[in-house]
C-alpha cells in the first residue's frame, strides 16, 4: 500500500463520510461532523493543492490524510524541540482510517508514508495537533514515535473552544 494524491472529491467526501458514520465513538473522540469538519470547502482546496492523500489497497482507498509540506502560524506558539521555519517542517491533519480497514495498523502504515514523503521534501520534522480528548489517537502518534510537545486552547468549528495537544517527530537531527 502506499499513499497516492487524491483528485476526485466525490469519492474523498464518500470516504469521509463512511469514516463520520461508521467509526464507534468518533463524536467522542475527533469530534468529527461532515460539513463542519472537514467541510467540502476544506476538502476541495486540500485537492487542488495536491495535500490530500489516499492510502490505497489495490484499487480501493483504505484512507486518507492531510500532508502539509509547511507549518501554519498557529504551530510558532508551542515549544517544540528544535524551532524551524514553517517551511521546514510538515504537517499531518484528518488522518482517517476505513471503518473496515481499522484495528489492523493501516494508520500507522500511513504515519510512516508521511513521514517517507516529508523527508523527500526535504523537511525536518513533521508535526501535528490533536483533540485532548482524543485518547486513541494520541496512543497511535505515541507508538510511531512522536512526543508530545504542548497544549493550546483554540477554536475550531465543530468543537468551539478546546484544548488541543502538539506532537512532533524529528526526522533529521
Amino acid at each position: 500500500m502506499k499513499l497516492i494524491p487524491a483528485s476526485d472529491f466525490e469519492s474523498v467526501k464518500a470516504l469521509y463520510l463512511d469514516v463520520i458514520e461508521n467509526t464507534p465513538d468518533i463524536g467522542k473522540h475527533a469530534r468529527w461532523s461532515y460539513g463542519k469538519h472537514p467541510t467540502d470547502e476544506s476538502l476541495r482546496a486540500h485537492i487542488a493543492n495536491g495535500e490530500l492523500y489516499l492510502f490505497a489497497d489495490g484499487e480501493k482507498a483504505a484512507g486518507m490524510i492531510v500532508i502539509l509540506m509547511y507549518q501554519g502560524a498557529d504551530y510558532e506558539a508551542v515549544d517544540w524541540a528544535q524551532k524551524l521555519e514553517n517551511d521546514e517542517a510538515a504537517t499531518l491533519h484528518l488522518l482517517a482510517v476505513c471503518p473496515e480497514y481499522q484495528g489492523k495498523g493501516l494508520g500507522f502504515k500511513m504515519i510512516e508514508e508521511a513521514e517517507r514523503l516529508a523527508l523527500e521534501n526535504g523537511k525536518k520534522a513533521v508535526r501535528l495537533d490533536v483533540l485532548k480528548c482524543n485518547v486513541p489517537s494520541q496512543h497511535l502518534y505515541e507508538k510511531a514515535g512522536y512526543v508530545y510537545r504542548g497544549e493550546q486552547n483554540l477554536y475550531a468549528e465543530n468543537t468551539g473552544w478546546i484544548d488541543f495537544l502538539f506532537y512532533e517527530k524529528l526526522l533529521v537531527t
